[in-house]
């Protein structure tokens, strides 16, 4: 990707993203039925935007689809993939070995999407040694040395609030450039780091402000 290319892919929206994996969802739904073409207002539909808005975000990437014949299933689903990097395996690691991080361990619907779960973190002697499925758990005092060997690209973090700015700094130094966060608190980390926090209770927040409001 040349530096052009790269700087306005940094601009998308985070908000553009989400749809864009939303928009991958519905066609790979379409594809197990058989379908081979999609309209714009079909994915809007389904994605409960617009038809606009569908248009435009993907407009971001190139050009899609032909006026009055809409989109090629297979090929914007292949597209898409390719946008999110999907076309690759990636290795992750989880810091935390409690409910959520055991959760997420034993998801496997990541495997499917080309994430690959190396190993969780834990400083709790009963849970060291341990596996969640066929994932391990292992020691946190050896977290920087595997991440060194290992090279995961992204570190999920589900341990307390107040020990996750310390668990950021300890693997941004071996090298980590992406981070998923669980822990409900803000956390500080290089510019060039990608840090994702999934604040749970702002998402029930936004339902009960959505049921408060309904006409």
């Amino acid at each position: 990707m040349n530096s052009q290319a790269a700087v306005s892919v940094k601009r998308i929206a985070d908000s553009t993203v989400r749809r864009l994996s939303a928009y991958l969802r519905f066609l790979e739904d379409f594809e197990g039925r058989g379908l081979m073409t999609i309209s714009s207002e079909e994915l809007a539909k389904r994605g409960g935007t617009t038809s606009a808005q569908v248009r435009k975000d993907l407009s971001f990437f190139g050009s899609f689809g032909k006026r009055g014949l809409g989109y090629s299933v297979p090929e914007l689903a292949g597209r898409l993939r390719e946008i999110l990097g999907l076309g690759r395996e990636w290795k992750i690691v989880i810091v935390g070995a409690g409910k959520i991080g055991a959760a997420l361990a034993q998801y496997r619907g990541f495997r499917q999407r080309g994430f690959s779960i190396l190993a969780a973190y834990d400083n709790n002697p009963e849970k060291i040694g341990r596996k969640l499925e066929d994932i391990p758990v292992r020691d946190i005092d050896q977290l920087e040395r595997d991440i060194e060997r290992e090279k995961p690209d992204i570190a999920v973090l589900t341990v307390p609030a107040e020990e996750a700015q310390s668990v950021v700094n300890r693997v941004v130094s071996v090298g980590v450039k992406a981070i998923l966060n669980f822990a409900p608190t803000q956390l500080h980390a290089p510019a060039d780091v990608t840090v994702k926090t999934v604040n749970m209770a702002m998402e029930l927040e936004g339902l009960s402000f959505a049921l408060t409001n309904r006409e």
